[in-house]
């Protein structure tokens, strides 16, 4: 990950200069390993744990949401209902991806744990205005949709970062620990929010988001890196914007192959995978009208949670191959997803969400370990931003493309079928990382061995 950017003072002479105005400046990396314990550390990963857990149990819960808003739009006769409700959400998650790059950017100029303040505050921001705009659809586009997913986007790939300066023997577990948290609050989302639209309205539902959201902008300030960076050697004023310029546009992830295969990979492979988040609900009242809406959602994301954990303690595992652990999740839920509009039994239609759930953990649980893997702890966040900025425009357009070709047919058929073929292309093609490169695979940051991550 990218190290803060600050002064010291030195408290003896083995801590580098003292740094001034005026004076000569340099460079001094803090190489000391993670701590893997310690208030601190747990400190950090109970933050991160909340920080998923607001972000994506808001993002995940859109269902609820979406049928309050699609209801709206049909009272009122607006063409192309089903496809405008669905853009909401998923422009939501496709701009919490999108902006990724740029969180990962912000934090090699601010520092991870102000990104992370800020994008808490913007999205509770965003929360509060969209609570005065509930009847106008297209504006919460961007209150809603765009705002929020950037607040989310700055404060989700800093939680993620930073737990490379805190852990480096567990990190696939801690990964698993943080990623669990979407899941649990998934689980308690649904109810929650359709209690509070049933009894209040949906403006209050935004407003109670908010004060909850709020909590992101204050997790975000305990994600301050153990690793300080000061300046080791007089620069000019060229070769300092020559470091600026490439802390902030960094092209090194790129020539690691590996990481561009799998980087190109994963959008591909998540195409499909916030359709059933989207529409299950609606669904479930055409499939079962009779059967407990919100069940399938909290099935997935109960699962999701176990898979987190189980397979983020695999990962750790000396031995263990983390691409073919995502590779297994996503034909695992490619499949399943296929499965979904064929299920005739609600009994069997809930243990195919608990598979789906628990595969949708094993692959989210290894997002970061495999950064990690790849381009070290050093360009860990940009790496993480970078793929998921790929993914924004195939995760935004495929429950909007879902909901258009159910409008058409007013089936779910087709599009959870091509839901599911999404993610079994995106595992073959990871194939390619298997295959030996002509030339020799950039190292980043000197790290990237099994000593240094742990792979």
């Amino acid at each position: 990950m990218p190290q803060e950017l600050e002064s010291s003072v030195p408290l003896n002479s083995n801590n580098g200069k003292i740094i001034r105005p005026h004076e000569d400046v340099v460079l001094r990396i803090d190489a000391n390993r993670p701590p893997d314990g310690g208030l601190k550390a747990y400190s950090v990963m109970i933050g991160s744990f909340l920080t998923n857990g607001l972000i994506f149990g808001v993002i995940n819960s859109y269902s609820v949401i979406y049928t309050v808003l699609l209801k709206n739009l049909k009272d009122a006769n607006v063409p192309n209902a089903d496809t405008k409700a669905a853009l909401v959400g998923s422009l939501t998650m496709g701009t919490t991806f999108l902006l990724s790059p740029l969180s990962g950017v912000l934090t090699s100029v601010m520092g991870l744990r102000l990104t992370a303040t800020l994008g808490g505050t913007i999205a509770t921001t965003s929360l509060v205005i969209s609570s005065f705009l509930t009847s106008h659809v297209d504006v919460l586009l961007f209150t809603y949709s765009i705002l929020y997913g950037l607040g989310a986007s700055l404060a989700y790939t800093p939680s993620l970062a930073i737990l490379g300066h805190y852990f480096q023997k567990y990190l696939g577990l801690v990964n698993g620990v943080v990623a669990i948290g979407s899941s649990v609050f998934t689980v308690i989302m649904p109810p929650m929010m359709t209690y509070v639209i049933q009894n209040y309205g949906l403006p209050w539902l935004f407003r109670i988001l908010a004060v909850l959201t709020f909590g992101i902008a204050l997790c975000g300030l305990l994600f301050k890196p153990v690793s300080v960076v000061v300046i080791e050697k007089p620069l000019t004023k060229e070769t300092a914007c020559s470091t600026l310029l490439k802390a902030v546009v960094n092209v090194q992830i790129w020539r690691n192959r590996k990481y561009r295969l799998w980087a190109i990979s994963m959008p591909i492979a998540l195409f499909g995978y916030f359709v059933p988040y989207v529409h299950i609900q609606k669904f479930i009242l055409q499939q079962f009208p009779n059967a407990q809406v919100n069940l399938p959602l909290q099935c997935i994301a109960a699962a999701s949670g176990v898979g987190r954990l189980v397979f983020g303690y695999m990962s750790d595992r000396e031995g263990v191959d983390r691409i073919m652990l995502q590779q297994l999740s996503f034909y695992v839920i490619g499949i399943l997803t296929i499965l979904l509009p064929f299920v005739k039994s609600f009994v069997l239609l809930i243990f195919v969400t608990l598979g789906m759930g628990l595969f949708d953990g094993a692959f989210i649980a290894l997002i970061g370990p495999v950064a990690f893997q790849f381009c070290g702890s050093t360009y860990a966040a940009q790496a993480i931003g970078c793929m998921l900025g790929l993914a924004a425009v195939p995760l935004s357009i495929g429950p909007t493309i879902g909901g258009y070709l159910f409008s058409i047919n007013q089936s779910y058929t087709l599009p959870f079928v091509l839901a599911g073929v999404s993610p079994i292309i995106g595992a073959t093609l990871m194939f390619l990382l298997r295959l030996r490169s002509s030339s020799k695979s950039l190292e980043m940051n000197g790290n990237i061995s099994r000593n240094s991550i742990h792979v």
